[in-house]
């Protein structure tokens, strides 16, 4: 019969790209890996996974136990939750998935506090400039901002976040006033390449008589860093496109100004992205989101 130890432990190596890579997500040593699973096989006599020495790859019978890994480990700890008698405490694992940013400059610091008021929770945050649930399957939440294509998972919104255009006031001054996104084309952009998004393509919607103008930028700088963006436009090299979240200071400081204020760009929402229903989803989960909603409600 299986235990909770070996579906850990499965799931460890399903969720991994080779045996060596799990031995590190496990703190063991590869030769360890190897041999629990050569145990694990034998025990359901059953070929879980194909293997060499650089990848391994999971069987049918492999992909079966994986898929049902999560559910089972995610309903053993929503059980172990909803049994602790002390409502206060929480227990158990927590993978958080956030854009780099973003999670660099509010998602570590909320954990960081969130870890301070209940200590026996184990939390690993991961920063990514393209969070996505395939890239890290193991991650609880996935925190995410900008154009949701196509997604299966459920979407708990955060926190409101609109986007804008800007430039310094040096740049701004040493060229034309923009007076129409149209006039973008004469004039540098500056461009941020994140979550395969079609980023040289600014739309704008009139505040007033709701015409639709869709721009495509041909930008003079690129990056997939919003610290190296921002730090373009204020050393007056061009014209920005960003969540208001990451340029507030800027604005309000005088470093940065909003252009094109008759226009409105698409809303950048900051969502949470969830496998469960509420009710599905551990305590610590449902805690978590709660705080978060909290701790971002000023942004």
């Amino acid at each position: 019969m299986l235990s909770s130890l070996d579906l850990h432990f499965f799931y460890a190596v399903a969720t991994s790209n080779s045996l060596s890579a799990a031995a590190k997500k496990l703190n063991v040593t590869p030769p360890t890996v190897t041999q629990r699973l050569q145990t694990l096989e034998a025990k359901l006599s059953l070929k879980l996974v194909e293997r060499d020495f650089r990848r391994s790859k999971l069987t049918t019978s492999g992909k079966k136990l994986a898929s049902r890994c999560k559910l089972i480990l995610d309903e053993i700890d929503l059980l172990t939750d909803e049994l602790k008698e002390d409502q206060t405490s929480l227990a158990g694992k927590l993978t958080v998935l956030a854009p780099l940013g973003f999670g660099e400059k509010y998602i570590a610091s909320i954990i960081g506090d969130f870890s301070i008021k209940y200590p026996n929770l184990k939390i690993k945050l991961l920063l990514s400039d393209h969070p996505d649930k395939a890239s890290s399957p193991e991650a609880d939440i996935i925190i995410y901002i900008g154009e949701l294509k196509d997604s299966s998972m459920r979407r708990v919104v955060l926190a409101k976040n609109r986007r804008l255009v800007c430039a310094s006031p040096s740049y701004l001054e040493s060229t034309n006033k923009i007076e129409s996104p149209e006039l973008l084309s004469n004039h540098k952009c500056i461009a941020l390449v994140e979550n395969n998004e079609d980023t040289m393509q600014w739309s704008f919607k009139h505040k007033t008589s709701g015409n639709i103008s869709n721009i495509r930028i041909k930008p003079s700088l690129v990056c997939n860093v919003a610290d190296a963006v921002k730090l373009w436009a204020l050393k007056d090299l061009g014209i920005i496109h960003r969540s208001e979240w990451d340029v507030r200071q800027e604005i309000e400081s005088g470093r940065l100004q909003e252009i094109l204020t008759d226009y409105k760009l698409p809303d950048a929402d900051v969502v949470a992205l969830l496998n469960d229903s509420e009710k599905d989803r551990p305590r610590r989960v449902n805690m978590f989101i709660n705080y978060l909603k909290s701790s971002l409600k000023e942004l």
